[in-house]
């Protein structure tokens, strides 16, 4: 007996995007279809000038594609509203950036917590679970401090626990 495949978690069929730049065009994908299977890690690779950071935004709905259809969880994402795309993120991918994108203002703690915020979870739990990531990331004894406290590594496991402070079934690291 056989199992069937897992679904796609992601698919994208037939993919591009196209950048003006003055007076010509850049493609930076041209009919790129792939599918992402739950459980299964991927890295996207090749050099510079490549796609590679055009590919992730549109992975991450950050970005619309100029044609072709982006399949997220069987959901058609490639022409939704913003708002809709902004709840879709928010519910179902968690974001590492190269740069780290903390909010300067507040602490590790509250860094963590904020997709916990916008999703209206009640303060005492958010701050339980953005203390619990922080332990798993060992930074518990740092959640009051300011980004700008912390060194680059220490920067970037806030990142990682803020990504992972909503438990999304998809998470995607630049």
């Amino acid at each position: 007996m056989t199992s069937s495949p897992a679904p796609p978690v992601a698919e994208r069929l037939d993919l591009r995007k196209t950048y003006r730049m003055g007076a010509s065009e850049v493609h930076a994908l041209a009919g790129v279809t792939v599918r992402f299977v739950q459980g299964i890690y991927w890295a996207i690779m090749g050099p510079s000038g490549s796609g590679k950071s055009s590919m992730l935004n549109l992975l991450g709905c950050l970005d619309r594609p100029t044609s072709g259809t982006y399949l997220l969880r069987g959901q058609d994402v490639s022409r939704l509203p913003d708002d809709e795309l902004s709840e879709l993120r928010l519910r179902h991918l968690g974001f590492i950036f190269q740069s780290f994108h903390l909010i300067q203002q507040l602490t590790v703690r509250e860094n963590i917590e904020l997709p916990l915020y916008y999703l209206g979870w009640e303060p005492e739990v958010a701050a339980e679970r953005a203390r619990l990531l922080a332990d798993q990331v060992g930074l518990g004894d740092r959640l009051e401090h300011r980004p700008n406290e912390l060194s680059g590594g220490q920067q970037q496991r806030v990142a990682i626990a803020r990504a992972l402070v909503n438990d999304p079934p998809i998470v995607m690291a630049d």
